[in-house]
């Protein structure tokens, strides 16, 4: 009897359909860059070419302030070792509760940290497909068809626990025809989509209160950057998390520190269970000092009338840019775009004339989007002026043009 195989994910598939396209990408100077910050926003290569990031997570600027440096390398000196090797559920520092309880406190949650967001999804989502956060019963799980690979990664496992199923992106109809099929569905997707756009929230709220529906999302994108206390795009619906909703995040996006972890609800009644059986939660390290000095300092930030100027400046440059250039998103208040074009081999060369003008952006293409899409992914921040917005924009329709001349005779 032959074993069934990619039932929930085809690595190989993906390297065979995706790695010319990276190859392409690395002939042409766009990956393995090995950089130093030389000002604000500015970065220099291993050939001195000095260039803008376009595609910094660090959407309010906080990775290079002075004032996370600076406590990072405080907790270190205080604590007297880089690094506690020893499981967190036995031996722990202190520093890590007290950054834990602020955690919680700011975004009224019971907040748990992880060395990555991508740790917290395999602490958390094996739990919720064996029932862990569920009194026992075991959830049909839905993935989002456009869920990030941290979490699709983790789909193999939970099949081995439950069912898995895939839908088409924000199917809510179909999301709610399997509540009506199944006495208990959970729906993984993520918050704010790092290619752009969002959850249906709202839509999906309805469904948790008619049909009991568990909610699991990856807000990374929207964390700090959005709402009144950084709290993130989809907890600005639920300003207090129910024990039926989970939310992964990080802290190395617009955060500004390292790391990542889990949000839930303070009246959850696994939170024992999952510090014991979280995989990483108990086996792995968890986030050294530094990353809590930078942590907490970060949190003052969030905690002062600062956030809130940080997060319009972030938002007068995301208009800017949607009133230069159109996209799918224009118009959502999340930071990310995505600029489409015809191909991959003109992604990366419209990337390549762009980067050669002193801005760099990611060109895309499978397996990180579709096989049919193919464009540049732009994020914005607040530390960005507006002749950065502008200029960086002239660029890209400048190099538009030019990929799409040089692309025509082959066209015929």
């Amino acid at each position: 009897m032959s074993e069934q195989r990619n039932k929930y994910i085809n690595t190989a598939r993906s390297v065979d359909i995706g790695n010319p396209s990276w190859a392409f990408a690395q002939q042409s100077g766009l990956t393995d860059l090995s950089v130093k910050h030389t000002q604000l926003g500015r970065m220099q290569d291993q050939n001195g070419h000095a260039f803008m990031n376009m595609c910094s997570c660090s959407y309010l600027g906080l990775e290079v302030d002075p004032r996370l440096a600076r406590r990072a390398a405080d907790y270190v000196l205080n604590s007297g070792t880089v690094n506690l090797p020893t499981s967190r559920i036995r031996i722990r520092l202190r520093e890590l509760d007290e950054l834990e309880d602020a955690l919680s406190a700011h975004f009224n949650c019971r907040a748990f940290t992880a060395t990555s967001c991508s740790a917290g999804i395999v602490a958390s989502l094996p739990l919720l497909a064996a029932g862990m956060f569920t009194q026992g019963q075991r959830p049909v799980v839905i993935f989002d068809k456009h869920a990030h690979f941290a979490l699709n990664q983790v789909k193999a496992i939970c099949g081995d626990e439950t069912q898995v199923v895939t839908c088409n992106h924000n199917d809510v109809d179909f999301i709610e025809d399997m509540c009506k099929r199944y006495p208990l569905v959970a729906y993984v997707a993520d918050g704010a989509y790092s290619m752009g756009g969002s959850a249906p929230i709202e839509r999906l709220l309805a469904l948790q209160d008619k049909y009991g529906l568990f909610l699991y999302f990856d807000d990374s994108h929207s964390l700090s950057a959005y709402g009144e206390q950084g709290e993130g795009y989809i907890r600005t619906y639920i300003p207090e998390l129910n024990p039926r909703t989970l939310l992964v995040y990080s802290l190395a996006k617009a955060f500004g520190a390292n790391g990542g972890g889990i949000f839930m609800s303070e009246k959850a009644d696994y939170q024992s269970v999952f510090r014991r059986f979280g995989g990483p939660m108990s086996y792995s390290q968890y986030i050294n000092p530094a990353a809590i000095g930078a942590a907490m300092a970060s949190l003052d930030i969030h905690k002062s009338p600062e956030l809130g100027v940080l997060q319009e400046k972030l938002n007068s440059n995301i208009r800017l840019f949607d009133s230069l250039i159109n996209t799918e998103h224009a118009g959502s208040g999340l930071p990310i775009r995505v600029i489409p074009l015809d191909s991959p081999d003109m992604a990366i060369s419209v990337s390549e004339g762009v980067f050669k003008r002193g801005y760099y952006t990611s060109a895309v293409f499978f397996p990180i989007v579709a096989r049919n899409k193919s464009g540049l992914r732009v994020m914005l921040r607040a530390d960005m002026s507006e002749e950065d917005v502008r200029s960086f924009c002239f660029a890209v329709r400048a190099e538009i043009e030019v990929a799409r001349l040089h692309l025509k005779p082959a066209e015929h």
